[in-house]
């Protein structure tokens, strides 16, 4: 998911972020179709299939409304805000739903919660925009329903794998398409969208969604969540690698901080 967001970030910069996030959800569904076809797996049943589509959904109004977030200037909390609360519900509906882990495994989870905060921080430069009431609640929407898509998508898989991630993917492109209908999101650059990237992102998004249901089914669905929340690590890396962009001291201590949560999970 790291890859992917970075992949998706960059690209979104000339095609736009609704036409960049529906072309690699509608490409992950056209990839995936023909996979489910072929094998052999457990058949998801009605309200399986209803619930992944409405994670799915929560899936595209979380990136929706974090993006929203995004453009009113301040990045360096909407993004940490998102982030950490999209990693929060699941730890709740973890213990909730199968009990309080063991110590350690709860101070591995309270460490991996600082880090994934430490590690969407961005330095801002100039003064600061004041503070508003939408810089808050805005991220904070978004996160709830990234959230949920986790919970969802790790409660209704059942013992499937690739059927649910289909579901995710209709539920997430009916409700971008319903955005573009009613005119709430406009179309984007098409003709500008790197269609190799996209088919690129659209498959790291779908392996992203694969190995977190056989995480979930392994063990913890928190533990998994939260590990899987760490992915702004990689798109960190990735950024400081090819675009040379500098990584802050509070970026640093947020891979700390995260490889200490790891060796207390794991």
């Amino acid at each position: 998911w790291g890859t992917c967001d970075f992949i998706g970030g960059t690209s979104s910069r000339r095609a736009g972020a609704f036409a960049m996030t529906l072309a690699t959800i509608a490409s992950g569904l056209a990839m995936l179709v023909p996979v489910a076809l072929m094998v052999r797996e457990t058949p998801v049943t009605a309200a399986g299939w209803a619930l992944n589509m409405l994670a799915g959904a929560f899936d595209a109004l979380g990136i929706l409304l974090l993006y929203r977030s995004m453009t009113l200037g301040r990045l360096s909390l909407a993004a940490p805000l998102s982030a950490l609360t999209a990693a929060t519900l699941p730890v709740v509906a973890g213990m909730v739903l199968q009990g309080v882990p063991d110590r350690k495994v709860i101070a591995g989870l309270a460490l991996a919660l600082a880090s994934v905060w430490l590690l969407c921080r961005e330095e801002t430069e100039g003064p600061a925009e004041p503070l508003r009431a939408i810089h808050i609640w805005l991220p904070l929407l978004s996160g709830s329903c990234l959230g949920l898509f986790l919970i969802l998508m790790h409660s209704a898989s059942g013992g499937a794998v690739i059927w649910p991630m289909v579901a995710v993917r209709c539920g997430g492109v009916l409700v971008l398409l319903m955005f573009l209908v009613a005119g709430k999101q406009g179309g984007g650059e098409w003709g500008a969208l790197p269609w190799r990237l996209v088919a690129l992102n659209a498959f790291l998004d779908v392996s992203g969604n694969g190995f977190y249901i056989l995480a979930g089914q392994s063990g913890r669905m928190d533990v998994a969540a939260v590990l899987s929340s760490l992915f702004p690590g990689a798109t960190v890396f990735l950024a400081w690698l090819i675009l040379k962009e500098r990584v802050s001291m509070v970026q640093l201590g947020g891979v700390a901080t995260a490889l200490a949560a790891i060796a207390l999970l794991t």
